[in-house]
């Protein structure tokens, strides 16, 4: 039997004549002595009998223990017959079940109870002679039936538009930097004319922000923005996770982060916390950007002044809370913001940091930028260039 299966792996033999498989089964256990074999033994034996009828070792070991239990191996005479209910409701009634929905546009089930019982007491029809007993589970069973499917007027809701485009779940980090929540903000309309549109990508573990200006959501200004910001990045960019708007879901930005080797996720549908890191990091553009609407020109000297000053402020120089999680003694987990830092120093915070920066970007560079003011310093400077940029609105 060993050799057998040593030379029968690419074999496959399948049952043919189910007595005659158990006639041989049965006489094979005899033969062998199965039940007197050692425990390796019997391995075998089980592995060859299911090997030569085709059989899984699972039923190969039912039909031994059937042996055992009755000393024979004998088909039952009722193998192949199916428990079947009395069929009460017969092909006329499922006519009349089609007639009656078809009319009356697909009425609840109870509604149909009390019209059967009138169309047979009230006005006499002697079609609905055992549909005006019939339970409410069984107008629904037949319902379901080939017979019915096939006469009856179906209305359907439209079918959602389907967009293969990122996979619908809920990025997960695992501490690792590179998994970006993305969000739109827009600077609001003044008589029919929109206003400018900020682009907020922040890292879910670093909180590292960056911040774009452009235009319009329109591919023609949504891709050079988002790939400048993408290279902002100091580290290594892994997942992509935006809402489900067209300006990101879509065949220009899919390819776009395909050439840049990076996963695209979508929210999924009502989980609103998918995204709500983006959106509260939004709150940071309605603080130091305002709520007035500002026209579209203005987005170059808006994007400048973010990648001059805006970003570097928000993530060499502004204190970011992080959770800290606690288990009670219930087992329930609550997070307290106890631990401020900026989100350079919690990127030196992750062991072997260095490991996770973009290629061409060193230690030495980002500590050159983080000492090259203190924090009121570029604030003052910051601010200063901010009034400069709002003088020249002020003066349009």
């Amino acid at each position: 039997m060993e050799d057998f299966l040593k030379g029968a792996n690419q074999v496959t033999l399948l049952a043919q004549d189910r007595t005659e498989i158990y006639d041989w089964m049965a006489k094979k256990i005899n033969q062998v002595k199965y039940f007197k074999l050692k425990r390796r033994e019997k391995g075998v034996a089980i592995k060859y009998l299911a090997k030569m009828t085709g059989y899984s070792e699972i039923q190969t070991k039912r039909l031994i223990k059937k042996k055992k239990d009755k000393g024979c191996l004998k088909i039952s005479s009722d193998w192949g017959k199916k428990n079947t209910f009395q069929k009460v409701y017969t092909e006329a009634d499922i006519e009349a079940l089609v007639e009656t929905d078809n009319l009356h546009h697909m009425s609840t089930g109870q509604a149909l109870q009390q019209i059967f019982k009138r169309m047979f007491n009230l006005f006499g029809d002697e079609k609905f002679v055992r549909l005006q007993n019939i339970s409410l589970g069984h107008i629904y069973n037949l319902r379901v039936t080939e017979r019915y499917k096939t006469r009856a007027l179906h209305y359907t809701k439209t079918d959602p538009v389907i967009v293969p485009i990122g996979e619908r779940k809920k990025p997960q980090p695992y501490g690792k930097p590179g998994f970006l929540r993305v969000d739109s903000v827009h600077q609001g309309d003044l008589d029919k004319q929109k206003g400018v549109y900020h682009i907020t990508l922040v890292d879910e573990v670093l909180q590292w922000q960056v911040e774009v200006c452009v235009k319009g959501i329109s591919h023609h200004f949504l891709l050079p923005a988002l790939r400048a910001a993408l290279a902002e990045f100091p580290f290594k960019i892994e997942n992509f996770h935006s809402d489900n708007g067209s300006e990101y879901i879509n065949q220009r930005v899919s390819k776009l982060l395909n050439e840049l080797v990076i996963n695209q996720t979508k929210s999924r549908s009502r989980h609103c916390n998918d995204n709500a890191l983006a959106e509260t990091k939004n709150k940071i553009v309605r603080k130091w950007i305002g709520y007035i609407h500002i026209p579209k020109k203005y987005a170059p000297a808006i994007n400048k002044f973010y990648q001059t000053y805006f970003n570097p402020y928000l993530n060499f120089h502004r204190q970011c809370a992080y959770p800290t999680v606690y288990t009670d003694d219930k087992g329930k987990q609550r997070k307290k913001y106890e631990t401020y830092m900026t989100p350079y120093e919690k990127l030196k915070t992750l062991e072997n940091w260095t490991q996770y920066l973009a290629p061409g970007r060193t230690e030495k560079e980002l500590e050159d930028i983080s000492l090259a003011y203190s924090d009121n310093k570029f604030a003052k400077l910051m601010n200063e260039a901010k009034k400069q940029i709002w003088k020249t609105f002020k003066h349009h």
